[in-house]
């Protein structure tokens, strides 16, 4: 029996897919199911999304679209940045479309692409203002031109990256799309044809109808979490993951005992404790339990007590409690009519809820469920 576990609703994934769809048609999908699907498992969700709809599929590394191909996945993969020069081989054997924005990555990709039988797709990106990655608008008709030149490659998009989707009311995305629009401009002038544009990731998708071009990057969304917590009312998602244990052991502790490393909690009246076998090497954040994170069981809410340690979680369960060894304890997720969402656990330490589901670990057993 596994001590933790992620159920993850693959069912719900495919309704997010169609949902995002249905929003942002005619531009197509491409769900982004880098670092393992958002801790999700990125073949099983990589399958149902292409499955519900999804064009494209995306992701960060190049040992993420090989791990896509060995699985059997055809679909079109997007690489979300330049690969090292040591991966191009790796890349161009996992067919991917390669996104590029240096002359010194467009002229060895091009020489590793000569004697293929198709030239490789390329998609170059240009930074409108995120300054993470990507060519300056200035540059982009030479690299395109450099793309265009080399009979090994193809130009087949121009994408960008918007930074604050997620704050409806802040110009800064309307900006972005006027330097990204004045860059396809400034192709079509040079007669450099561009067959594919994109720019939204999942907030720009939901709440910025122009930043849908031909094709959305969604990400957290197709995972059934809002970009933000303002969001949670423009779009509905279901929920994918259900993260959850078993109680492994009760025991009775008196008024002004400390709790856990530290001793940094101390009850404030004579009570039973609940331990739990999973901890922060699991995803279940140290600082949670310091933050009043409170877990569901028996359908109600629990305070964690005392910092989470590697592999185990403190809750106070109450001194009347019936609770013991075996029960079913759910931290993030559903339990009767409770309900623990990402964005709570954010909300308690200060983070966002990507950062979460991400942090989900390998001891943590994924069980697909499609119903």
């Amino acid at each position: 029996m596994a001590r933790a576990w992620a159920d993850v609703s693959l069912a719900a994934v495919a309704a997010n897919v169609e949902t995002l769809r249905a929003i942002c048609a005619p531009a197509e999908v491409c769900a982004v199911v880098k670092a393992d699907g958002y801790g999700h498992g990125a073949v099983p969700v990589a399958r149902a999304a292409v499955e519900a709809g999804a064009a494209w599929l995306a992701v960060a590394q190049v040992d993420e679209a090989t791990v896509l191909r060995a699985a059997g996945i055809a679909a079109p993969i997007l690489l979300l940045s330049e690969p090292r020069p040591v991966d191009l081989d790796e890349a161009l054997a996992a067919g991917v479309a390669v996104t590029v924005y240096t002359p010194d990555l467009i002229r060895r990709l091009g020489a590793a692409a000569r004697g293929g039988n198709l030239p490789v797709p390329v998609h170059l990106k240009v930074d409108t203002g995120m300054h993470r990655v990507g060519a300056v608008p200035e540059d982009v008709v030479a690299l395109a031109t450099a793309i265009a030149d080399d009979r090994a490659l193809s130009l087949d998009a121009l994408w960008t990256h918007c930074a604050v989707a997620d704050e409806p009311a802040n110009p800064f995305t309307s900006l972005q799309l006027e330097r990204f629009d004045a860059a396809l401009v400034a192709l079509q002038v040079a007669g450099i044809p561009v067959p594919m544009r994109h720019a939204a990731n999942s907030a720009a998708a939901i709440v910025h109808p122009p930043s849908r071009y031909d094709l959305v990057r969604c990400g957290i969304a197709v995972y059934g979490i809002p970009p933000a917590p303002s969001l949670v009312d423009r779009v509905a998602l279901e929920p994918v993951v259900r993260l959850a244990t078993e109680v492994s052991f009760v025991k009775s502790v008196v008024e002004g005992e400390g709790i856990s490393y530290g001793l940094r909690h101390r009850l404030a009246h004579d009570t039973r404790v609940a331990s739990l076998p999973i901890g922060y090497a699991d995803g279940v954040f140290r600082a949670l339990g310091i933050a009043g994170q409170e877990v569901l069981i028996g359908g109600h809410r629990h305070p964690m007590v005392g910092v989470v340690t590697m592999d185990q979680v403190m809750v106070d369960v109450g001194p009347d409690s019936e609770v013991q060894a075996g029960d079913e304890v759910v931290l993030l997720g559903a339990q009767g009519s409770q309900r623990i969402s990402p964005d709570e656990w954010a909300a308690r330490v200060g983070t966002i809820a990507y950062e979460v589901v991400c942090a989900l670990g390998a001891r943590v057993e994924r069980r697909y469920d499609a119903s």
